[in-house]
């Protein structure tokens, strides 16, 4: 029986408790045995002024998930050709590690807009995917044998763009991130412009 892992894709910028929350949950009360926290590049149809360089955001995507026995990290996509697409990840990583199955996992609200990612269909197929809620977002169910949705999760309104503008505005937002994120944040003084 191979190992369940899913695979939770992001820009982390930056990582905070929301993140680890979803994950950690993810890990203890699913059938996955372990959730990666995959490192996405910067994503051409985003703004790139407010994403922090990749090997900051990979520097504390480490810290926040370190003391987390069931969590790792993955810089994959950081080593792939751009722009990277869901199905090559998990061709790269199903060749690398055969004696994973991968799942990865979708926010309720990027279910809708799922029949547009490159090769959605494959995905299903042969990998399947793990739907997590988002709160007050509506959504299309999708019926398939291999779309596992998540029931009773936490959810938290906590998005890295809050973190981004509070900390902008100087407020204390310590208790949203790890410790030691907050304190590498700090020291580095991202976000402030």
């Amino acid at each position: 029986m191979k190992k369940k892992v899913g695979l939770y894709f992001g820009s982390f910028n930056p990582v905070h408790i929301g993140h680890t929350v979803v994950a950690g949950y993810l890990s203890e009360f699913t059938e996955l045995d372990e959730v990666w926290l995959v490192l996405s590049p910067h994503n051409p149809l985003k703004e790139k002024e407010t994403l922090l360089k990749d090997h900051h955001r990979l520097a504390m995507l480490r810290i926040a998930v370190e003391d987390i026995p069931r969590l790792k990290v993955s810089d994959i996509e950081l080593k792939m050709p751009q722009p990277s697409y869901t199905i090559n990840t998990l061709a790269v990583l199903s060749e690398k590690y055969p004696e994973l199955k991968f799942f990865p996992i979708l926010g309720s609200d990027n279910l809708n807009s799922f029949h547009k990612w490159k090769n959605y269909e494959m995905i299903l197929e042969h990998y399947g995917i793990i739907v997590y809620p988002r709160p007050n977002k509506e959504y299309n169910e999708m019926k398939h044998q291999n779309v596992t949705y998540v029931e009773n999760a936490p959810q938290m309104e906590i998005s890295a763009s809050f973190i981004r503008n509070a900390i902008k505005d100087g407020k204390n937002i310590c208790y949203m991130m790890h410790p030691k994120v907050y304190e590498y944040m700090k020291e580095m003084h991202f976000y402030k412009q």
